[in-house]
C-alpha cells in the first residue's frame, strides 16, 4: 500500500553518507590505501591484514573501501516510489569521516560533497550539508568559516561522541564525557553564534550528556542521530552487551528513561535513522539479518512509538543512514517500515517526519520539481 502519497513535496532523506576512497584518500594512512586495492577480495581481508577483529558497528567494513555516490544512491532510491507512493526528492549529506577513520580534512570532505552531481537528471537534490567537526578543538570557529566558504548549504556540524564500555563495540570518541567538558562547551558557542545545527551520534547510556548541551544552549537545535542507539537492544553485540533477555530489557528501560528526560528540552530533535543499524543486535551475517519490511517494523515499532509519544510530530525526522544500513535493509524497506509504524497517526505525521521537519530544521527551500 502506498502510504506516502500524501507527501507531495517528496521525501527528504535527512541522513545520507557519501564517499569515494579514490577521490578522498587519507593523507597519511598507507594501510587504508593498500586495503582499498584489496577490497574486491572480500571483507575478511581487513582483520587478517590488520591483525585485529573490527569492533562491532558495521556489518561489512570493507564497504567503506568502495565508492557510494549519487548514482549508487539513485539506484537504491528508485525502488522507493513504486513501494511507498513518494519519491526521494532531497537528501541531507552527513559527514562520513567518523565512520571511515580516514584522516582526510573535514573541509576537504565538504568540498567533495559539494562537488557531487546531486540534482542532475533524476538524482535527488542536495538540500543541506552536515560537516564533521569537534567543538573541543582549537580554532574550531575558523574551521566552521572554511566549511561555509565552500558551500552555502552548510547547515550544521556533527560530532560522534559514541563510546561504549563493551570492548567489542566500536568507540568513536577518545574520551568519556567530552560533551560536557569546558573545552567542548566553549567551542559549542561558535555553533550557536552562527545559527548552525549540532548533530551528535552517541550511545543510549550517554544521552544525559546531551541533556547538558540542550540546557546550556537552549537556542541551538540539537539533533540526536539514530534514535540514541540502544546498543544490543535486539540481540547480543560485542563481548557481552545484550547477551540475555534480561540485559536487553534493561537496555531498553534505560533508553526509555533517558528519552523521557531528553524530550523535555524543546531544542532537541531525534532522527528516526539507524533503524537497521547492526549494532542494535540484529545479527552478524554479512547480509540480510532482518529479513524484510514487516520484521523491521515489528522490531523498531516500540522504539518509534516511544519517541513519537514523547517528541511529537514536529521533532522527529526520517534518515536512511545509507549505505551503512544497506546490508540489513533495502531503502524501500526502511521507508516502508517506518511508514507502517506511523500510519495510524495520520497524514500530518507522515508529512512532518518524512519531509517537512527536515525542510524546517535545515532551512531547505522548495525544489521546483513537479510532484
Amino acid at each position: 500500500m502506498n502510504k506516502l502519497e500524501g507527501v507531495p513535496s517528496g521525501i527528504v532523506d535527512a541522513h545520507l553518507h557519501q564517499w569515494n576512497p579514490r577521490r578522498m584518500p587519507s593523507s597519511s594512512d598507507v594501510l587504508t590505501r593498500g586495503l582499498r586495492q584489496l577490497a574486491g577480495m572480500g571483507s575478511r581481508i581487513i582483520p587478517r591484514v590488520t591483525g585485529r577483529v573490527e569492533p562491532e558497528f558495521l556489518l561489512n567494513p570493507s564497504a567503506l573501501l568502495r565508492a557510494y555516490e549519487p548514482r549508487d544512491y539513485l539506484a537504491d532510491a528508485a525502488r522507493v516510489l513504486p513501494v511507498t507512493g513518494a519519491r526521494i526528492d532531497t537528501v541531507v549529506c552527513v559527514e562520513s569521516l567518523s565512520l571511515s577513520g580516514r584522516d582526510t580534512s573535514p573541509v576537504v570532505e565538504t568540498g567533495y560533497i559539494a562537488s557531487l552531481p546531486f540534482g542532475v537528471g533524476s538524482a535527488p537534490r542536495l538540500g543541506a550539508v552536515i560537516a564533521a567537526g569537534d567543538p573541543g578543538e582549537a580554532d574550531f570557529g575558523a574551521r566552521l568559516d572554511e566549511h561555509a566558504a565552500i558551500t552555502d548549504l552548510l547547515r550544521g556540524v556533527r560530532w560522534c561522541a559514541a563510546r561504549h564500555p563493551d570492548p567489542g563495540v566500536r568507540d568513536f570518541a577518545v574520551d568519556d564525557g567530552a560533551l560536557s567538558s569546558a573545552e567542548f562547551l566553549a567551542g559549542f558557542e561558535q555553533i550557536a553564534r552562527r545559527g548552525l545545527v549540532f548533530e551528535v551520534m552517541c550511545y543510549s547510556h550517554q544521552l544525559y550528556d546531551v541533556v547538558i548541551l540542550a540546557r546550556e544552549f537552549p537556542e541551538t537545535t540539537i539533533v540526536v542521530d539514530h534514535m540514541g542507539i540502544p546498543v544490543g537492544a535486539f540481540g547480543p553485540v560485542g563481548v557481552r552487551t545484550g547477551a540475555t533477555a534480561a540485559a536487553r530489557a534493561d537496555i531498553l528501560r534505560l533508553w526509555r528513561e533517558r528519552i523521557v528526560t531528553l524530550a523535555t528540552y524543546p531544542n532537541v530533535v531525534v532522527k528516526l535513522s539507524g533503524l537497521a543499524l547492526p549494532v542494535l543486535g540484529y545479527g552478524k551475517a554479512r547480509w540480510g539479518n532482518i529479513g524484510g519490511r514487516e520484521t523491521l517494523a515489528e522490531m523498531v515499532g516500540p522504539l518509534v512509538d516511544h519517541l513519537a509519544t514523547r517528541f511529537g510530530a514536529e521533532r522527529l525526522m526520517f534518515g536512511s543512514g545509507f549505505p551503512v544500513e544497506r546490508p540489513n535493509a533495502t531503502l524501500e524497506d526502511l521507508v516502508g517500515a517506518l511508514a507502517d509504524v506511523l500510519e495510524d497517526r495520520g497524514s500530518y505525521w507522515l508529512r512532518r517526519v518524512f519531509a517537512e521537519n527536515a525542510r524546517d530544521i535545515y532551512r531547505i527551500g522548495p525544489s521546483g520539481r513537479p510532484g
